[in-house]
């Protein structure tokens, strides 16, 4: 055991989602273009993990593995050694679709491992869906993140660990703010971080996600607290209150910042790699 608050911090960069659009930000990346185009600028800017979404010709959620294998190929050229973390997500596709790329063999994908609502569905996570993916994921030797949107999928991440349906440690991440499921409160997130520990360990990593306005919030909690961090134009489209975010880089930019703020130092690509246990590319 021992103190993880100067860890190297990961900032993962959630490009597009499956929701966002040009009226929302005209900066939100559509095309397979200008997601590459953004996520660069995000890289440069010092995010390790990209969290993507494709989408079809008319913007709407797509889990078109051709568009996702041709996203993952303009990354790994153009963001050399940047961990690329595909979407299983329930927005995109229905049943097995969802998990339709994970023979790409990407770094990471997320996985949800249970149900919960939404603002206006449930977010519906069987169990026979959940166990495929999940195999998906071993075949093909990916790491899952797991998205936790409440304490029983922290727990259910830890039984399909032990009983060997998740090969490796979970790297889980919690998301708050999603309206009608877990709102942002200090004290589920903080016994969302011991049962992390209790469940896997003093020095597994974890991360969180805030929405909307919520994003600045647990980015600063996580980031104060040990844990690494996402951000990014799905999430949230506002710099602040009265300003568009001018790009997912300047998101970025601001988690950055809270790490000077903390003196966590932001992790390069090799260092995410190793804290996560990935392989390491060889990279020109």
């Amino acid at each position: 055991m021992g103190d993880l608050s100067n860890r190297p911090c990961i900032i993962c960069v959630a490009i597009t989602g499956s929701l966002p659009t040009k009226e929302n930000n005209p900066a939100v990346p559509i095309t397979v273009v200008e997601q590459i185009e953004s996520t660069h600028e995000a890289f440069e800017a010092g995010a390790t993990i990209a969290h993507c979404h494709v989408r079809d010709d008319e913007g709407k959620p797509s889990s078109d593995p051709e568009r996702f294998a041709r996203l993952k190929e303009g990354l790994e050229k153009h963001c050399p050694g940047m961990i690329v973390q595909l979407s299983t997500g329930g927005r995109s596709g229905a049943g097995q679709t969802r998990g339709g790329m994970l023979p790409l063999s990407p770094d990471m994908a997320s996985l949800s491992v249970g149900s919960n609502n939404f603002p206006t569905r449930v977010y519906e996570n069987p169990p026979d869906l959940v166990d495929w993916l999940a195999s998906e994921m071993l075949k093909y030797g990916v790491l899952p993140e797991i998205e936790a949107f409440d304490l029983s999928h922290i727990l259910q991440a830890a039984q399909m660990h032990r009983d060997g349906r998740l090969k490796d440690r979970p790297y889980v991440q919690f998301v708050m703010g999603v309206k009608n499921a877990m709102p942002v409160d200090r004290d589920v997130f903080d016994y969302y971080i011991h049962t992390v520990k209790r469940l896997f360990g003093d020095d597994a990593p974890w991360c969180a996600a805030g929405i909307g306005a919520n994003q600045i919030v647990l980015n600063e909690w996580a980031i104060s607290a040990g844990g690494h961090a996402r951000t990014g134009l799905e999430d949230n489209v506002r710099i602040d209150r009265d300003r568009l975010a001018p790009s997912n880089a300047a998101l970025v930019q601001r988690a950055v910042e809270l790490c000077r703020k903390y003196d966590r130092p932001v992790a390069n690509w090799m260092q995410a790699r190793e804290i996560l246990g990935l392989r390491v590319p060889e990279v020109a």
